[in-house]
């Protein structure tokens, strides 16, 4: 007889057996799962279900217009730049995303953030060379260094790159319009140079340091002929010349000048400058002076 119950008794070893025991642990874990989710902010299956939305990506031409709205319409443009940084963090290989790359550089350089200007103008210049607006990319990178040209008695790096930058446009798009402003700009960050080199010159004739202050009006003659300080400066060579003996480079200069420039206030300053000392302006052609000046077309 007990042989006979045992036979009837499911063992434990069975599919049946385990099907059952997983049955009632499956059963176990949602009554756990129904209890946790009574004392948190939602159930284990909302938590699995739930979406995501902190991501909505939007349509690149929706974007792009929403941009060009908030710059023209609305005069926001930090609030254009973003939406035009949004295309291209959303759509980056679009024709959009090079489109809104230009105006976001074109928006910071309104909103006077030319750093940031400069940064995103680099990159387009990068990513589309053979564009037809990477000629105005690279003048708003130039735009944006000879905005920031500071006062002549501070130091004038920014106006070194915005230099190179301005002769950047000349020289990769000479056929463009915007070289022509680009060598209007430039003439003006040449005389912000030349205009430097005269305020320390100046200093040095103060101080009767006259060697000193000759090399800083030689700098003008020499790299910034075409600036309105040029003729300061040859008059101020003759002084400086005078000053320390070496009269032949002081004829010169007042013979420059008075070529040059014979209608000039500085030119009557350094022909009786000269003349007071018995000698006439007479013009040395084989003086660094004369030859700048022939270099240039000039004399």
């Amino acid at each position: 007889m007990s042989a006979q119950r045992m036979t009837l008794e499911p063992r434990k070893s069975s599919g049946l057996y385990r099907a059952g025991r997983s049955l009632r642990l499956a059963a176990g874990l949602i009554v756990l799962a129904v209890s946790l989710g009574g004392c948190g902010t939602g159930s284990l299956w909302d938590k699995f279900t739930a979406k995501d939305d902190t991501f909505n990506e939007e349509p690149a031409d929706k974007l792009y217009n929403e941009g060009l709205y908030l710059m023209n319409q609305r005069k926001d443009v930090k609030a254009a730049s973003k939406k035009f940084e949004e295309v291209d963090r959303q759509h980056p290989y679009s024709d959009y995303a090079r489109k809104s790359l230009l105006m976001s550089a074109y928006s910071f350089y309104q909103a006077g953030d030319y750093d940031s200007c400069i940064g995103a103008a680099t990159r387009y210049v990068t990513l589309h060379p053979g564009s037809p607006d990477a000629a105005y990319a690279q003048y708003l990178i130039a735009a944006s260094h000879y905005d920031q040209i500071p006062d002549i008695s501070r130091d004038q790096g920014r106006t070194e790159k915005a230099i190179a930058a301005l002769e950047e446009v000349i020289r990769k798009y000479p056929t463009s319009e915007y070289a022509n402003t680009a060598k209007a700009k430039l003439e003006g960050a040449r005389d912000q140079l030349a205009g430097k080199e005269m305020d320390v010159g100046r200093y040095y004739m103060q101080k009767r340091d006259y060697t000193a202050a000759i090399n800083r009006f030689k700098t003008v003659v020499t790299r910034y002929q075409t600036t309105r300080h040029v003729e300061e400066a040859l008059a101020r060579l003759t002084e400086g010349y005078m000053a320390i003996g070496i009269v032949g480079e002081a004829q010169t200069a007042a013979a420059v000048l008075g070529h040059n420039f014979p209608d000039s206030r500085w030119y009557k300053d350094a022909y009786n400058l000269v003349k007071s000392g018995g000698l006439e302006p007479s013009e040395n052609q084989g003086s660094y002076i004369s030859r700048a000046f022939k270099k240039m077309g000039l004399g």
